[in-house]
């Protein structure tokens, strides 16, 4: 299967608000994220970040250097419209976050929300790691939130891996120093709900 296929379908086929994970708000990613970056012109990158209204609340917070990453084209352009010209000022990149080249040194908040958990090998994972330790500052936050260990089996027509804080943590090895943890409940459009859980790391 084709991840990229895979998503550019559901995107076509569904509205924004119509998917499982959709929240007219992150506010928990928020609050974590406020916490992480003191300063607005921190450098921030949203993985996953699709059709999700966290850059619109980013933008509106004053973040000035955003970047969303999604590996579905159609997501992107859904969000790129509705933000209209604020769009100009974000970055946005259309890849697979475990085969992606992204720059150097060059972020000092890494936000993921429902991507991690589509990760199934170990080889995926590692990937993805090996990405978020290239790419960030030293003292960087790291910010992922995947299902827990009560949350679904499968999203999407696909299976996904649940966590707890711990063992979500343990993906990511020494050089992540865990600074706190958070489940959610999150409730899902159609009123079911689902179980999320955030770690907030620091790249040592």
């Amino acid at each position: 299967m084709d991840p990229e296929a895979h998503w550019e379908s559901v995107y076509r086929a569904k509205a924004p608000d119509a998917v499982s994970w959709y929240r007219p708000h992150l506010d928990l990613s928020l609050r974590l994220i406020e916490r992480a970056a003191t300063s607005r012109a921190a450098s921030i990158i949203d993985v996953g970040g699709g059709e999700s209204t966290l850059v619109d609340d980013l933008v509106r917070l004053g973040y000035q250097n955003l970047t969303v990453l999604d590996i579905a084209p159609t997501a992107l352009a859904v969000t790129r419209s509705r933000l209209g010209p604020a769009a100009e000022s974000v970055q946005w990149i259309a890849a697979d976050v475990t085969r992606v080249a992204l720059p150097h040194d060059s972020f000092d908040v890494w936000h993921d929300r429902a991507v991690f958990h589509f990760l199934t090998t170990l080889e995926e994972r590692a990937a993805y790691v090996q990405n978020v330790l290239m790419s960030m500052r030293p003292g960087g936050s790291v910010i992922v939130s995947a299902f827990g260990p009560e949350g679904p089996t499968h999203c999407s027509g696909l299976d996904v891996v649940r966590y707890d804080a711990q063992t979500l943590h343990n993906q990511f090895g020494r050089a992540f120093r865990l600074v706190d943890s958070a489940q959610e409940l999150h409730r899902t459009p159609w009123g079911t709900t689902q179980q999320f859980v955030y770690c907030y790391c620091l790249v040592d």
